[in-house]
Order: C-alpha cells, then sequence, then structure tokens
C-alpha cells in the first residue's frame, strides 16, 4: 500500500510492521560484550545511556501528558468539562507514582534480602550487610549474593529494559491504532521513527554491563531484547483491537517512572567514576542522539 493510502490493515498484517519496529532494539545489544573499555570509556558508555533515556522520559511524559492537555483545552473552550481532567491528571500521576516507586520497593527488598544472607556463612561468621539504597545504590561494582544470583549490573539492565519495554508497549498501542483506523501512512512512518528509536534504546539496556566490564552471554542479551522490544508486537496487537487514551496514559507513565528510577541510578552510579569530561559530553551525545531521530521521524511527518 501506498503511504496515505486508507484500508484497514488485518491483524496479521499488523503484526509485522511492530516486530520490525520492536526488533531494531537487538542492534545495540551486541556492545554488551565490549572487553575492558577504559576507564574513561565506562564512564562515556553510561553517560550516553543516561542521555538517551532522559530523552525518552522526556518523549514517554509528553505523549502522555497529551490526553491531559487536551481535556484542558476543552475546558478552556468550553467543550468539555473538568472530569476528564481529573481522571486523567490522576491516571498520569498514579502511574508516575507506581513505576517509579515500585522500583523504589524493589532495592530495599534487595537490601533486606542481602542483609538476610550477610550474616550467614560458615561456622556463623558475619559478612558485611549490604550498604543502603539511593540514587546509584545498585552499584555495578558490587557482587552477586545468594539471595540475587545476578550481578548489580545485570539487575540495573533488566531495569532499564522493563522501563522501556513499557514505553515500546505505548509505541505498539500508535501503531495498531493507526492500522486499524486505515492510517496506513501514519502507521508506516511510525514503525520507522520507533525502529530508529529502539536501535538507540538497545544500547542504553547494556551501557551498565560494559561499563563494569560484565559481559554476558547471548541468551541474556537475547532475553533483554525480548523484554524490551517484544512489548512493541503486543501494544500492536492490543491497539490493533481497540484504542484507549487511558491505557496508553497508563502504560507510558508506568514506563516514565521506571525511566525516571533508572537515570538516577545511573547518574549516582557513573558521577562517581571520575572523568567528568566524559560525563558531560556523554550525557550531550545521548540527548543529541534521541532528539536527532525525533527530528528525522517529525521531518518525514509522523
Amino acid at each position: 500500500m501506498a503511504l496515505g493510502e486508507k484500508g484497514r490493515m488485518g491483524e496479521g498484517q499488523t503484526v509485522l510492521p511492530g516486530i520490525i519496529a520492536g526488533a531494531t532494539i537487538l542492534l545495540g545489544l551486541p556492545l554488551g560484550r565490549l572487553r575492558s573499555p577504559a576507564p574513561g570509556t565506562r564512564v562515556g558508555l553510561n553517560a550516553v545511556a543516561v542521555g538517551i533515556l532522559i530523552f525518552l522520559l522526556w518523549d514517554v511524559l509528553s505523549h502522555a501528558f497529551e490526553p491531559v492537555d487536551t481535556a484542558l483545552g476543552a475546558v478552556h473552550d468550553g467543550s468539555g468539562g473538568l472530569g476528564p481532567v481529573f481522571g486523567y491528571g490522576v491516571l498520569f500521576l498514579l502511574g508516575l507514582a507506581v513505576g517509579f516507586g515500585s522500583l523504589i520497593a524493589y532495592e530495599h527488598w534487595l537490601g533486606r534480602a542481602d542483609s538476610g544472607v550477610s550474616g550467614e556463612g560458615d561456622h556463623g561468621a558475619a559478612r558485611p550487610a549490604r550498604r543502603g539504597g539511593g540514587p546509584g545504590a545498585m552499584a555495578a561494582t558490587d557482587t552477586p549474593t545468594r539471595a540475587t544470583p545476578w550481578s548489580p549490573a545485570r539487575r540495573l539492565a533488566l531495569l532499564i529494559a522493563v522501563g522501556i519495554g513499557l514505553h515500546n508497549f505505548g509505541e505498539g498501542l500508535a501503531i495498531g491504532g493507526s492500522a486499524a483506523t486505515g492510517e496506513i501512512g501514519l502507521a508506516v512512518l511510525l514503525v520507522i521513527g520507533f525502529a530508529l528509536h529502539n536501535g538507540t534504546e538497545g544500547f542504553g539496556i547494556v551501557a551498565p554491563l560494559a561499563a563494569a566490564e560484565d559481559r554476558p552471554g547471548w541468551g541474556f542479551l537475547l532475553l533483554m531484547g525480548l523484554i524490551g522490544g517484544g512489548p512493541t508486537v503486543l501494544g500492536t496487537i492490543v491497539g490493533h483491537q481497540f484504542t484507549s487514551d487511558t491505557l496508553s496514559v497508563l502504560f507510558l507513565t508506568l514506563a516514565a517512572g521506571s525511566i525516571l528510577y533508572v537515570v538516577l541510578q545511573l547518574i549516582g552510579l557513573t558521577s562517581r567514576g571520575g572523568h567528568r569530561n566524559a560525563l558531560y559530553l556523554g550525557v550531550f551525545a545521548g540527548l543529541a542522539i534521541g532528539f536527532v531521530t525525533d527530528m528525522i521521524v517529525t521531518a518525514g511527518g509522523a
């Protein structure tokens, strides 16, 4: 079909664009297997990931707030009441709080679990307890425990993948909704744009691993790709069946809260590594990558 041509796509036809948009997250994942990067490179890798995630945070929040903004506009011109403003506003803040708060609770649970095994050992010998929480507490240089066998760098990569996956579910909703309503041209442009974005998101997931010299196996990387990119396909299927501003706001704000938590973790981790110039340049580079890809999509008409 040509761009702009009307005609509702079938569900099977809609799944393929979702797969294409989500699969490009795999492109950046092999960077997680870098061997022994220099300290400045480690800081730079994490800093670029921070920049990309800050862009994603802005992007997610701006899209999640659109229904609130639309409802406020309706109140202003007299075509709507305060009910939708209140409903969407509460949902916006609730999703943000749950996305952010659930990962804080997870961090505290890790602290309790690790403390629970820190006193165990041969002949009851005590081991030092895990340090308290806070930004950067899940440092990539910590070691795994029996309660949490994955290294902190891998746990942080998982949290990034979860946050990005929630975000990509919202992207899938947009693709599926456009295809279902016959906006094929818009759906194609969305697929191209989201594919570009997802290519950078894969790097954001594995940057903590490369910085910590934690070389994961291909199975782990594929799992992270599935968690981060798979929801794009699921969102495409759901969006093809029905469109819902409520569902979109919920998933986007859950993603925003998760991404906010991860950004704070990475900033705390990266700021302790010295090499301030690499930190500043990396964050700027990550932001630039995010906005340049967004400009390309916008210039294309999406």
